[in-house]
This record gives C-alpha cells, structure tokens and sequence, in this order.
C-alpha cells in the first residue's frame, strides 16, 4: 500500500543547486592540468569570512567556551550590534527586541511567512524572484502572486502593476537588490510602495539580504517606510559568510512574539559560534568595503566584456553580484544553453528557468562574486565560444 506523503514532497529543485552538482562533477572528472570549470552559478562570495570574525572564534574555542543554547532570537550583544547597525547606515534607531537572529535568510522565511500569514492566504511578487520564496510558500499552503515585471520597469514590481491586483494580495515580498535580476528599488520607489501596503491592508515582507553591495544607487530599509514591514537580512552576502548560516529578521511590533514562539520550537536557536563571528564581522569594515571594490570591478568588467561575447541585452546589474542577461536571440532554452555553456566552455551559469518559469527560458543568470581572475577568463571563454 502507497503512504501519503505530504504537501512539500512535491516542492521542485532549486535549478542552481543542480547546476552547482553538475559543475562539480565535470571539476572532478577532469584530467590534471585540465582548464578548470570557472563558477557563475553560484550566489557564494570568492571571499571567506573576514578574519576579525575568524579571530573571535578562535578565542572562543580556546577559552572553553561551552557555545550551548542561546536565546530563541539569539545573543543579545549581537541583537544590540545589529540594532546600532541599522542607526549607523540608515539613520534608524530600533530595538534590539526587535531583531531576532536566525539560521540564515533561509531559516527567516518561512519564521515570517507563518507568522505574518495563514494557509490560502495570497503573497504577491514580481517575477523573476529568488526561487525559495515561491517553493516555501506553497509548501505552508500559501498562494504566490506573480507580477510579471520585465526591463521597464528593471526587473521590480511598480505602484501601476500592484494598483491592477484585484483582489488585494494579503502580503508582498520584494527584493532590493534582487537575486536574479541585481536591480534596486530606490529609496522613493521602496516608500511608495511600503505607502501602498500600508494603505491596503498588505503586510510588506523586504529582502535586504545584499545591501552594501550596490554600485549606483542608494539603499533604502523598509522598516524606514512602514512600521508594519518585515525586513530579512543575512550575514552571507555583503560579509562574505554563507557556510555560517546566519541572518536575522527585523520585525514590527506585532510579529515579535509569534516568531519568537515559532523560532523556539522551529530552530531553539541559531549556533552560537556563528553569532560570536557575526557580532565580530560587523567591527571588519575595511576588509568588507575591499571585497564590495572587488565585485564593483568585476561588475564592470563584464558588462562592458560580456556584449562582446555576444550577450548584448543585460540588466542594470545596479547591486548584489548578478548580471541577467536575455539570450533569447541565441537560445529560448536556457536549461540547455548554459547545459551546453558548461560542457563546452567550462563557463557554469544559472538558467533563468530558475527564477521565472515562463520567461525564464529566455535568460541567463551570471555571477560574479567570484575570484578577479576567474571572470575574466570567463569572458574570454565566452567570447571564444560565440
């Protein structure tokens, strides 16, 4: 007799990790001396954990510290840290009871989509998204809705495309700078539309994950625009500390007991060692602001280089390490271009498949986050391949 098997047995494959095991297997099986497989693929910074957050591990281990159970939202030094961080880049001054520290981005999503929503609730996003945000949606029984934003309007939902929405989604999720597309919402942009939830009743869900990476335009925190949004974060990106898993939520005032009681018995905590380096990283501002340089001149070298490799139509690539390229008029099969990128250049990037179903057959995502001299060989395959 079959078993049932529930609601998130049916959740699809986040594409780049697929693309990650595949670029690992042509690594390993090449011979030595081979031209290694060079990685676009993947939102992972070149860059390790800066060494000041390196250092205060050490002295944690060496004193003996037991590093057990912390608080559900984490240690407090840290909460304090992140709340002076928000007065210190955007002019913002919160509580640290406000800031509950979690296991990375991913462990702070489905934390707020169950406290802020029900099952059969309907969350509105643009499209082309980061894929998690829809697939865990729909594993808590939640409804995504997509707005099919496109170049006009840089890839990020507007006033015009929610004021069309009918019935009022119950919350929006938006990403600024956005994975895939690396374009921004400006600051008078990310108010109109935190003034447009408000005024409708929709509860505004702020991927913040890659501020500090933007390279033409200024970054704006929805906990600035509406006391009711939630703001997400992580220490991934701009600190260069994926492996750490270790991000944070800022919450409004009426979510911070509900995600407290849901990250007690979700998660207990997140690993201390983690947040001892986290607190630590905050204190490393010249090794971070040298890492942002690294991944501006790499941002700049390929939009001027890629073109010439025969990828004319790219995005505004205004932050985070992403360029969205439109390949339509080379391939309306992404999966199978960057399938045959991979095989015949050694270059792995991600299919836009990833990121919008429908459209996304026509897009390619490269990053760039990784070593200097990596991306350019990158392009000089690329350009040898058209």
């Amino acid at each position: 007799m079959a078993l049932k098997t529930g609601r998130g047995a049916t959740a699809p494959a986040f594409l780049v990790m697929d693309v990650i095991a595949a670029a690992n297997a042509r690594q390993a099986a090449l011979p030595p001396g081979a031209a290694n497989v060079l990685r676009m693929e993947v939102g992972q910074p070149g860059t390790g954990a800066p060494m000041g957050a390196v250092r205060a591990v050490e002295r944690a281990l060496r004193a003996g510290d037991p590093l057990g159970y912390t608080e559900a939202f984490g240690l407090r030094s840290l909460r304090e840290r992140i709340a002076r961080h928000y007065r210190d880049w955007y002019g913002l001054t919160v509580g640290p009871h406000r800031i509950a520290v979690t296991v990375g981005a991913s462990g702070a999503f489905p934390l707020a989509f169950l406290a802020a929503f029900d099952r059969g609730d309907r969350i509105a996003l643009s499209a082309p998204f980061y894929p998690p945000y829809v697939n865990i949606l729909t594993a808590l029984g939640m409804q995504p809705v997509i707005l099919a934003a496109d170049a006009g309007t840089r890839f990020q939902p507007t006033r015009a495309l929610l004021d069309r929405l009918d019935p009022r989604p119950d919350g929006l999720i938006v990403a600024s700078p956005s994975n895939p597309a690396g374009t921004m919402l400006h600051p008078d942009e990310l108010a109109a539309i935190a003034g447009w939830c408000d005024a409708n009743g929709v509860r505004l869900i702020s991927d913040e994950i890659y501020h500090g990476l933007h390279y033409t335009s200024a970054i704006a925190t929805a906990a600035a625009c509406s006391p009711h949004a939630v703001v997400v974060n992580s220490f991934s990106k701009y600190f260069s500390m994926t492996g750490w898993r270790i991000g944070w939520l800022l919450l409004p005032e009426d979510l911070v007991r509900p995600v407290e009681c849901l990250a007690q018995n979700f998660f207990i905590s997140a690993p201390h060692i983690a947040q001892l380096a986290a607190q630590a990283a905050f204190d490393c501002g010249d090794e971070l602001q040298a890492n942002v340089a690294r991944c501006r001149r790499s941002r700049d070298f390929l939009l001027d280089a890629l073109p010439r490799a025969g990828f004319a139509r790219l995005g505004p690539a205004e932050g985070a390490f992403y360029i969205y390229a439109d390949v339509t008029d080379r391939s309306n099969d992404s999966v199978g271009f960057c399938a045959r990128m991979l095989a015949e250049t050694g270059v792995a990037a991600t299919p836009g498949v990833d990121f919008d179903r429908d459209r996304g057959r026509g897009f390619v995502r490269f990053s760039y986050c990784g070593p200097e001299p990596d991306m350019r060989e990158a392009a000089a395959r690329l350009a040898a391949w058209r």
